[in-house]
Formats: structure tokens, C-alpha cells, sequence
């Protein structure tokens, strides 16, 4: 076996090997209380008596007479220490004193690392691992014992040993847990670069143990930056040369091929896991330039019960990063059986691998066939793809594209073409090794290709992942390094932008490129390959209703675009939805200008078509694109984005005779993504004269929750109850409150009790299944929820009248809470929108004497607090009509208005050009942005623009 410093061919500097007693850390480190560090003694087989740092919450527990439940594991990575898990010592101590379940905490200092001794010898993973057994024996022979069962909690290379005790001792194990680590290299890939660097026989020492530059390099990978104290607390056990030898080994030690000492180890470390059938949760830093998502591709493969939450923005120090001690608590809680049953008993369901990709799903797969009903629905599931195959003879037209890639003016596709390309396209894709469950990121622009792409992947049981363009190269970049995808299809401004920042998958381009292009693209195959490999294939068994069928974004103004997971039959619920509460089906015309139902046209078996717009910004749509829309496919039904709306009645007065005629025929109209002002729903409806307009209330993770028309919007109107109306809950749809508390949050029991302001909260069988490796945010979408039912916490705040109808107050984020008690914001919003000026004010307040300045006055508000909650003040910043030049307080006329419509007092009101909002609507203001905007202007900072 190779020696590791002769696998690198280094040496480390002599005082790196010099022998040093274990100690306890200095006092004063800051979240550490030395009452948790005690020395122990475990005898390393033919070495003799080793001494260990540890951080132990038992005596401290033991000593306030709480018995624990179960012990956690901790084993820190290089260059840490056992301080890296300080809050998790505390934050169990402190539960378990107020009551709550007793967990146990050991968190080790590795011999060589931290307080523990130093032996001056070499320590490759297989004895790391032994190590942790010898202390595990130890700490069993302590009058204390070692409180079972046993859940290990590793990172970075802490992670492999945890993960090596854990296969190790079967009988005592009741979980694993796991920040940022990786038990597998690919053979095709490179390690880390940082690592790779690291390893340079001229730089490893000189790195690791001469200099502190790996230790630093490492604490520089924060986000935030560390402050200064913390920084010293993690060199404090590796002050000199001699003390950092353990350091220079570990990185020593890193497997990079088969011949390296530690390589059989790990393989050893990677299989095991398969078998280990306990209960597991991957807390997860996705930008880590270390352990990247690829590492947690690689667990999940291993670990396919895995609960998984991704931190976006957080990295190789997660647990520096958030509040990781806080969801480990919550999920041991989750879980309070662990300490109850023997480990064997604990072990989960397997699932099915492809179905295991998706990660922290929140209930049981469900085998459901053909002919059988949908989950949690009391309709017959009906496929997706079924009138793709009713319809497959038919030359009726199937969908227009308004504005395909290759010029033409238009492109009309029957019934009979989609269904063959789709058919071809599935049976090519399952030729190249595209298979059920693999993920297919799709990023082609909507129209004809996009749908034969989609029902083609879903129709073999492949999962699409949908990222709208409109959350810009960023936070596309983020959701689709997120989702992970298997395979890449897109147009060629996709495949750039996946060429250029690194997105993972096979790539296959939507349209034909020159082969230099395509070979720099890494492009595999195109479309037209593939409808040519299909030709003559068969298709794979159709995939069941249970399994999942797509990740769908949501538009990520509100947070990080989160990805929402539905099987075929939740997405087969929403069409039957929209049959229901619409009745659009076959023989439908429907022009879809928000390119979700563009896609669900094939599903409900109507005509359906794109106008001719960026779909990247829906402001874009002109009156004229939606005419030529709707003459195209003779259309009676037409959904518009409100921002899509807004410019269509803007750009009216360009219609001809011809497209107001053709508006005409319009029956339904529907608006939906934001709350419809009744003016805009009531300029449309005279654009399409004989058309019901509705304006649906939904979100992402349910797309049609509650209607209502634009006669119900004047009718609640006129009840004055706060808020937005947007109607009754359609077909199969629940709507429960959880009423706030007195500080904002919601935590009253689920209740339909009149008049109560509260987190919406729904359920119906076309709600989402789970949110994609998020499990954190699932629980808190899920919680409070009926037992054996699934419902859905929105985010949203609002009542129900005493007719049943839902009224929309505002964000659940967007709460503010003063010393009189909890205002929330769209009430007040809407009083103040309402300010009109005088012709002297107007005058007094700068506002006329623009042209065509209608009515000067107030045309959009936010409502935001500034402050600590329980104290906030409320400050409101308000777009003008005609529009401000700059960002400034309010004219004393203006803010003299604006205060005496608000419903609460007003510390202060601002006045912006523009009011920021995301991109997808164009209409969802972002109030948190605001309020830490208003927050610095009013506490004297620069008039910058929000």
C-alpha cells in the first residue's frame, strides 16, 4: 500500500509530525460554552491511549436531570474543528431544558485537528474511521454510556468517516445527517480545484501546514464573511506549523485514483451506503467550490430516502452560512420514533430510483395504472397525452405558432403532426438513453417545438424541468444547476448560456447548428435527429399517474425561484380543472399569452396558440398580437398576464375593424399572476365586448384555486372588506385560514371562520406534490396541514367574507407588525392608489404641466415597515402619474394626501419613478426590497433608486 506522502510525492515540514498532548480551548471563543469540552481517553489498538476535545452536551444534560433520547455524532471536515457545531451543542441544550425532546450532542476534535492530541503519525481514512470507533467504545464504558440509538452528522471529509462509523455499527445507528460532503470522485471528472491546487507537490505543504493559507482560504468561503472573532476561534487549534500538520495529511489523504491508499476505503464507504436503510437529511450548500450539486447527486443515487434541503447562496461552510442547527432539531423532532424503535425498524420505504431524484418528497409513491383514478382526486385520470392519441388520425388544426425561429409568419400544426413528432421525438429520446425519471431542462421558447419536446419527455416518463426565461441568466442559471438535469434541450441562446456557465446535462439543440457550432456547444444530437432515430421505434410503457412529470419554477419574486414538483396525475387535475371551471376542451380556441396553459392546449384537447410576443417580458403583447392571435385559431378563450393586459389595453387604439371583430368572438377572458385591477378588467372587457372576464387566483404551486369575474369584483367592491377579492374556490378547491398571531405569524389552526386575517392556505388534487430539494420549505408549506390530506400554504395573507369569497391582503413576508398591532399591506395600498390631486395641488406638487398628465395623483403604492417588528413604522412609497424623474420625499401636498388616505399612520411617504417588481409579471412589487431601501433612506442614506 502507498504511503500518502508518497502518493503525492511531498514531504510536509519535519514540525509538522511533532507529538502535542490533547488540551481544552481557550476561554472566550465567541458561541462556545467551555461548559460543553471535556477530554476522554480511548486506547487506539497496538499505539496505546489517545486523547480527544470534544464538545459534550451530556454531562450538562445529565447534571439538570434530562435523559436523553438518542446521541448525534458530530465530525468535523479539515481545516475545522468540533466548534464548527457549537450552535448545535447549544441549541439542543437549551430544547431539551425548555422541555422538548433530550438530544445527546458529541462533537469530536479528530486526533491530529482541534484540541485533540497530536501523535505525530499518519492517519488515512480507514483509521480516521477506526478512530471514531475506539472513542465510540470509550465513550460506551463512561458511567454516562453512549446514549443510543446514534445518528451521525458529518462534513467535508467528516462526512466520509461519520458516514464509515455509521456502516460500521448497524445496531447503534438510527440516521445519518450530513452538511456538504462527497463519498464518490467520478472517474471522468476533476477534483475540485481548489484541491487540485492544494495537492501540487511544490504547494501542499507550503499551503497546508507552513503557512495558514489553506485555513484561511477555507474561512474565506463564508457567506457572509466570518467576523474577526469567529476567524480566530477557528485558527485557535492551529497556531504554528506544528500544529497544522493534521491539516497538510488530510489533504494528503484525498483519494485521486485507484492507487491512492485511501481509494478502498472510500469505495468501501460509497457501496455501504446503499445498505444502510435508515433515515437521512442532506442540508446542502450549493455554492460550494468544493462539493458541488454533483456530490449531492451522487448521495441522493446512495441515499434515495434522503430529505434534502438546498441553502441557496450558502457554501462550503453551510454551517456558518444558516441556521443549520435549527433545521436538524426540527427534523429529529419530525422523527421522535428514532429514539423509540430499534434501527432495523426505522429503516424507510425504498422508492424507486428515478422516482428518487426529485428528493424530499413529501408523501409515498403511489402505484396507480391506467383506468384507476388520480391521487386524492374523484376524477378518472385521464393522461397528459390522452388526445394526442384520440386525435392522432385528425387534420383539425392542434396549435399556431405565431413566431417560429425559422421566419415564417406563422406555423399551423394538426392533431395528426404533434401526435407523430411527439411520438417520434419520445422514441428517439428513449433511444439515445433518455429514461424514466431522467430530467429534461427545456429551454426553447414557446411554441411548437416546446410542446412536442414536453409531451414527448413526459409520454416516456422523463421529467421536465420548466425555468422561465424571465428569471434572467442568473437565477436560470440557479434553477437549472438546481434541478440538475440529466439532458439540456434548447434553442441556441440556451445552449450558449449552458456552454458558457457550466450547466450539467447531454445537450440537444431544438434546431440545426454548423458543426463547429455545434461541436463547441457540445451539442449531442438535434431534434431532427431524433424524430429521425424514432421513426421506426417503439415507445416504453406509459408512466404511471404517481410519477413525477415535471419541475415547474416559480417566477422568484418572492425569494429564489423554487422548483415545484407535480406527477402526471396532479398535472392531469389541473386540466380537468380548467375544463371544469372553463370548459375548455376539444374544439376550443385558446390563445394563451403566459405560456404555461399555452403548454396544457394538448392536454385539454383545444386548439391553442402563442401571440407573438417576448415571453421574456409580457408587456410586450400589443392589442394587434392578440387579434391575430385569436383569428388564427378562431379563439373563444384568452389568457393574459396582468402586465400582458396592461399593454394591450395600452395599445388599442392600433386595432383595425377587422381585429376588433375578431376580439369579438372572444367568450372568455381570464387575467391571472397578480391581482387585476377592476379598470384594467374593465378596459379588456370592452376590447372583447362579449366576453366573461375572470381573473383566477393560483400561484405555481396551484394554478386555479379560486374565480372570480369582473361583476363579482364590482359587487365585493362595493363590501369594502380590505384587500383584493378574487372570489370563490373552484370545483374541488378547499381554502382554510391560519389566522396571524400578535407578531405577524401565522399559528392559528386551519379554520373557514368569516372574517379572520390570516396565511391562505389550500388543497385540491391539482395542487403541487412537494417542492424540489427543499425540504424545509415543504414542511413549512405542509404544516399545520389535516392529517391524511395535503394542502398548501401560499405565502399569502387574507380572509374570507361572509359569502365565502377570498380576499388577498398582502404577503405573509410583507406583514408589518407596529406598536398598535399587525397591519397588512394591500388595504392601505389600495386607499392611497385612490389620491387624486387638485389642479393646485397638482400644481403645488410638481405634477402638471407634463403632457397628457390625466389625473395627477397616486397611480401605484407599497406599504413597508421599517424598523424592529413590534415597532415598525409604516412608510409608504408611491409611484405618480404623471411619473416621477427621481426618487425624493413627497411634496408636502402630496404627502398631505396620501396621509390622510391611509387607514394607519404614516412616518413617511417616498416617491419613486418606478416601483421594483419582478419580471415575470411585471406587477409583484417586491416589499422586502423596499423596505430595507426605505429603511436606509430614511435613516439618511443616499436617494438611490429602490
Amino acid at each position: 500500500m502507498t504511503h500518502p506522502r508518497q502518493q503525492h510525492q511531498y514531504r510536509l515540514p519535519r514540525a509538522a509530525a511533532t507529538p502535542a498532548p490533547a488540551s481544552l480551548p481557550p476561554e472566550g471563543l465567541p458561541g462556545l460554552d467551555p461548559a460543553f469540552s471535556r477530554l476522554v481517553e480511548a486506547e487506539e489498538p497496538g499505539a496505546g491511549i489517545r486523547t480527544w476535545h470534544l464538545l459534550d452536551n451530556g454531562p450538562v444534560l445529565a447534571s439538570r436531570g434530562i435523559t436523553p433520547v438518542g446521541t448525534v455524532l458530530c465530525v468535523h471536515g479539515n481545516p475545522t474543528w468540533s466548534y464548527l457545531w457549537r450552535s448545535l451543542v447549544t441549541q439542543a441544550t437549551d430544547a431539551a431544558t425548555r422541555g422538548a425532546e433530550a438530544w445527546r450532542v458529541i462533537a469530536v476534535d479528530q486526533l491530529e485537528m482541534g484540541f485533540s492530541e497530536r501523535t505525530g503519525t499518519v492517519r488515512p481514512l480507514a483509521r480516521r474511521v477506526a478512530d471514531l470507533g475506539d472513542l465510540t467504545d470509550a465513550l460506551g464504558a463512561e458511567p454516562l454510556g453512549l446514549t443510543g440509538p446514534v445518528l451521525t452528522f458529518g462534513h467535508d471529509w467528516g462526512g466520509v468517516v461519520s458516514l464509515g462509523w455509521a456502516i460500521d455499527h448497524p445496531d447503534l445507528l438510527a440516521g445519518v445527517l450530513l452538511l456538504n460532503t462527497g463519498v464518490h470522485q467520478p472517474e471522468d471528472a476533476a477534483i475540485p480545484a481548489p484541491l487540485r491546487l492544494a495537492l501540487q507537490g511544490g504547494v501542499l505543504g507550503a499551503a497546508t501546514v507552513t503557512t495558514p493559507a489553506f485555513l484561511d482560504t477555507t474561512l474565506a468561503l463564508a457567506h457572509p464573511p466570518l467576523s474577526a472573532a469567529v476567524k480566530r476561534a477557528y485558527r485557535a487549534p492551529y497556531r504554528g506549523a506544528a500544529r497544522r500538520g493534521g491539516i497538510g495529511a488530510f489533504v494528503a489523504d484525498i483519494p485521486v485514483g485507484p492507487g491512492s491508499v485511501s481509494t478502498p476505503e472510500l469505495d468501501r464507504i460509497a457501496s455501504g451506503l446503499r445498505g444502510l436503510g435508515v433515515p437521512a437529511l442532506l442540508l446542502w450548500g450549493p455554492a460550494d467550490p468544493i462539493f458541488s450539486d454533483r456530490y449531492l447527486d451522487d448521495l441522493l443515487d446512495r441515499l434515495p430516502d434522503a430529505d434534502v434541503h438546498r441553502f441557496e447562496g450558502a457554501g462550503h461552510l453551510v454551517a456558518e452560512d444558516v441556521d443549520y442547527a435549527a433545521a436538524a432539531l426540527i427534523w429529529l423532532a419530525d422523527r421522535a420514533l428514532l429514539a423509540a424503535v430499534p434501527a432495523p425498524l426505522t429503516a424507510a420505504k425504498p422508492v424507486p430510483v428515478e422516482s428518487a431524484r426529485s428528493a424530499g418528497h413529501s408523501r409515498p409513491e403511489q402505484d396507480i395504472s391506467d383506468g384507476e383514478t388520480a391521487p386524492e382526486s374523484g376524477v378518472d385520470y385521464q393522461p397528459l397525452w390522452h388526445y394526442l392519441d384520440e386525435f392522432r388520425e385528425s387534420d383539425d388544426i392542434a396549435l399556431v405558432d405565431m413566431a417560429p425561429d425559422h421566419g415564417a409568419a406563422q406555423l399551423s400544426v394538426s392533431w395528426r403532426e404533434l401526435s407523430a413528432r411527439v411520438r417520434r421525438l419520445a422514441a428517439g429520446l428513449h433511444q439515445i438513453g433518455v429514461r424514466k425519471g431522467d430530467r429534461v431542462s427545456l429551454l426553447v421558447p414557446p411554441g411548437a417545438d416546446l410542446t412536442a419536446v414536453l409531451y414527448a419527455c413526459v409520454r416516456i416518463g422523463a421529467v421536465v424541468v420548466v425555468a422561465d426565461a424571465g428569471l434572467g441568466l442568473r437565477g436560470l442559471t440557479r434553477a437549472v444547476r438546481g434541478a440538475r438535469p440529466d439532458h439540456v434541450i434548447g434553442a441556441t441562446p440556451g445552449l450558449v448560456a449552458a456552454r458558457a456557465l457550466g450547466w450539467p446535462g447531454q445537450k440537444i439543440a431544438a434546431v440545426t447548428l454548423a458543426r463547429p457550432l455545434a461541436r463547441l456547444l457540445d451539442v449531442s444530437f438535434t431534434l431532427a435527429e431524433l424524430e429521425s432515430l424514432g421513426a421506426e421505434e417503439g415507445l416504453p410503457p406509459e408512466p404511471t399517474a404517481a410519477d413525477t412529470a415535471a419541475v415547474l419554477f416559480t417566477s422568484g419574486s418572492t425569494g429564489p425561484a423554487k422548483g415545484v414538483v407535480y406527477t402526471n396525475g396532479q398535472l392531469a387535475a389541473v386540466s380537468w380543472a380548467l375544463r371544469e371551471q372553463y370548459g375548455v376542451g376539444p374544439g376550443t380556441g385558446l390563445v394563451a399569452g403566459f405560456a404555461p396553459f399555452a403548454l396544457l392546449g394538448p392536454a385539454l384537447g383545444a386548439r391553442s396558440v402563442t401571440p407573438d410576443m417576448d415571453v421574456t417580458s409580457p408587456k410586450t403583447l400589443t392589442a394587434t398580437a392578440v387579434a391575430a392571435a385569436v383569428a388564427a385559431i378562431d379563439a373563444s378563450v384568452v389568457f393574459l398576464s396582468p402586465a400582458a393586459l396592461t399593454n394591450v389595453v395600452a395599445t388599442a387604439a392600433s386595432l383595425t375593424a377587422a381585429d376588433r371583430a375578431s376580439l369579438a368572438g372572444v367568450r372568455s377572458f381570464l387575467s391571472a399572476g397578480a391581482p387585476v385591477a377592476e379598470p384594467l378588467l374593465a378596459a379588456a372587457a370592452r376590447l372583447m365586448p362579449d366576453a366573461t372576464a375572470h381573473t383566477p387566483y393560483g400561484m405555481t404551486e396551484g394554478l386555479l384555486m379560486t374565480d372570480i369575474t369582473l361583476e363579482g369584483i364590482r359587487a365585493a367592491t362595493a363590501a369594502t372588506a380590505g384587500g383584493v377579492c378574487v372570489g370563490y374556490p373552484t370545483g374541488t378547491t378547499r381554502i382554510r385560514i391560519s389566522a396571524l398571531d400578535d407578531r405577524g405569524a401565522a399559528t392559528g389552526a386551519l379554520s373557514d371562520e368569516t372574517g379572520v386575517t390570516g396565511e391562505i392556505v389550500v388543497s385540491a388534487p391539482h395542487v403541487e406534490d412537494h417542492y424540489d430539494r427543499l425540504w424545509l420549505t415543504d414542511r413549512a408549506a405542509r404544516r399545520g396541514a389535516i392529517a391524511g390530506e395535503r394542502w398548501h400554504r401560499t405565502g399569502d395573507v387574507g380572509h374570507l367574507d361572509a359569502d365565502g369569497r377570498l380576499w388577498v391582503e398582502g404577503r405573509l413576508p410583507h406583514v408589518i407588525v407596529t406598536a398598535e398591532g399587525v397591519v397588512t399591506p394591500v388595504g392601505p395600498e389600495q386607499a392611497i392608489e385612490r389620491v387624486r390631486l387638485t389642479p393646485r395641488d397638482a400644481v403645488t406638487a410638481g405634477m402638471s404641466g407634463r403632457p397628457n398628465p390625466g389625473h395627477p395623483g397616486v397611480a401605484r403604492a407599497a406599504l413597508v415597515g421599517v424598523g424592529p417588528v413590534g415597532t415598525q413604522q409604516l412608510v409608504a412609497v408611491v409611484e405618480t402619474r404623471p411619473p416621477a424623474r427621481r426618487v425624493g420625499l413627497a411634496t408636502e401636498a402630496l404627502a398631505a394626501a396620501v396621509r390622510t388616505a391611509s387607514p394607519a399612520p404614516l412616518a413617511a411617504v417616498l416617491v419613486v419613478p418606478q416601483l421594483p417588481t419582478d419580471i415575470r409579471h411585471n406587477s409583484k412589487i417586491d416589499r422586502s426590497r423596499l423596505a430595507r431601501w426605505a429603511g436606509g433612506i430614511l435613516s439618511g442614506g443616499r436617494m438611490t433608486r429602490p
